[in-house]
């Protein structure tokens, strides 16, 4: 069985350089030069094969890097199935989904916070005037919502709302401003702070909020202030004409499938700009972005957060600290699967619908950048389990501090 998946895998150079077209990456080194095993490493090699073979995905990319270098960068499978195959490459760009959510959204807001701009503190009807709380048994109305039960999912807000009825209401496409709106009068379906419920539509409401503060949309704002600073080429929202035979298609949608359009319906309604989803990236470039994390929020002499800002981002918020949420990041919810079983406490990250999945550990300096299109062609993929099998092996390689 290992022998027919390993045929089926296209194993691209373990640390090669960035790709074509890419402005910056991690100096790759051996696994022994930053105290990691590279037998143990050598086990993702089957186990990324396995899954291909069981169609558990198409295909996918991993890159595991520490102390700033890369020791495991390699692809597997394919690119695409249909309409016909394609091999996957290690330099090739993916619809992020909700990993969008804490690289895109939720970093803009903390720059927002850095400049003075905004509170976290802050009523998000202040921005958002139709914005409504919570309302009891008897119509009184609850605590006001704010800035951080947006980032941290405990707003009350239902999970998602339904684009075709919201493109009847607003037409196809629509401006993230009137989403907001419909959004913002939405029944709250709990107080604000009272539970955690994922919602991309907290992150649609934040998108929207930069967008009136700064006077830009989330695209043009992050690109600024994050990613052309950190030399992150290949990331950005609505990839280019002459980019889209680099991006992995995603679930075939009216017979062809989604190439460098988000596979996510309402960002798609919103013309591929959003907050919740949207974003396309390499593996390289998250690499880059996770150790601008690790190292306090600068990177190649760079920096676009501050080393309190990023703290903050990467703790449980402790105002609703039961929702085991940081501002954008995951740490300790059922969605944490990712970490595996090694990693410790004070690991973080975030997962994809579309396949894709970032977890970063600050006590090990190690990052694991794990994309695959297990959406492709049909939506049947399967990628929870091999999330956390990943992890365990990458975190059982680490040997020394």
């Amino acid at each position: 069985m290992l022998k027919k998946a390993c045929s089926v895998a296209l194993v691209l150079g373990a640390v090669a350089g960035l790709g074509r077209g890419a402005a910056a990456s991690l100096p790759a080194a051996r696994p022994e030069d930053v105290g990691m095993s590279s037998k143990q490493l050598s086990l993702l090699d089957g186990l990324m094969a396995e899954a291909v073979a069981r169609k558990d995905f198409p295909g996918a990319v991993l890159l595991v890097s520490r102390r700033g270098r890369v020791v495991y960068r390699r692809a597997f499978g394919r690119s695409q199935l249909v309409p016909e195959p394609r091999p996957m490459r290690a330099d090739m760009i993916f619809d992020l989904a909700s990993v969008t959510k804490p690289v895109a959204t939720a970093t803009a807001v903390m720059v927002l916070v850095e400049r003075g701009a905004v509170r976290l503190w802050d009523r998000v009807d202040r921005y958002e005037p139709e914005f409504t709380p919570w309302y009891g048994e008897k119509g009184l109305a609850g605590e006001p919502v704010r800035l951080y039960h947006l980032l941290t999912h405990t707003s009350g807000l239902p999970p998602y709302t339904d684009a075709g009825e919201a493109a009847r209401k607003l037409g196809d496409p629509c401006r993230t401003a009137d989403l907001a709106r419909l959004i913002a009068g939405l029944p709250k379906e709990s107080p604000a702070g009272d539970r955690f419920v994922y919602s991309c539509l907290n992150y649609i409401t934040l998108a929207d909020i930069v967008q009136k503060v700064t006077g830009r949309a989330l695209d043009d704002f992050t690109a600024e202030t994050v990613f052309r600073p950190l030399g992150m080429a290949r990331t950005f929202f609505r990839p280019a004409e002459a980019l889209l035979s680099e991006c992995v298609p995603t679930e075939v949608v009216d017979g062809r499938p989604l190439r460098g359009v988000v596979h996510d319906p309402l960002a798609r309604l919103q013309g591929g700009v959003s907050g919740n989803a949207g974003l396309f990236s390499t593996a390289d470039d998250l690499a880059v972005f996770a150790r601008m994390l690790l190292d306090g929020g600068e990177a190649g002499g760079v920096r676009v957060l501050s080393p309190l800002a990023v703290r903050r981002m990467i703790e449980i918020y402790p105002k609703v600290a039961p929702a085991g949420r940081g501002l954008g990041w995951d740490l300790e919810t059922d969605y944490s699967t990712v970490r595996g079983d090694l990693f410790g406490p004070a690991s973080y990250g975030h997962s994809g619908y579309t396949g894709t999945s970032v977890w970063i550990d600050p006590e090990t300096g190690v990052a694991v950048i794990f994309l695959t299109n297990r959406v492709h062609p049909d939506d049947k993929g399967d990628i929870v389990a091999m999330r956390s099998k990943v992890a365990n092996v990458v975190a059982a390689a680490v040997l020394k501090k």
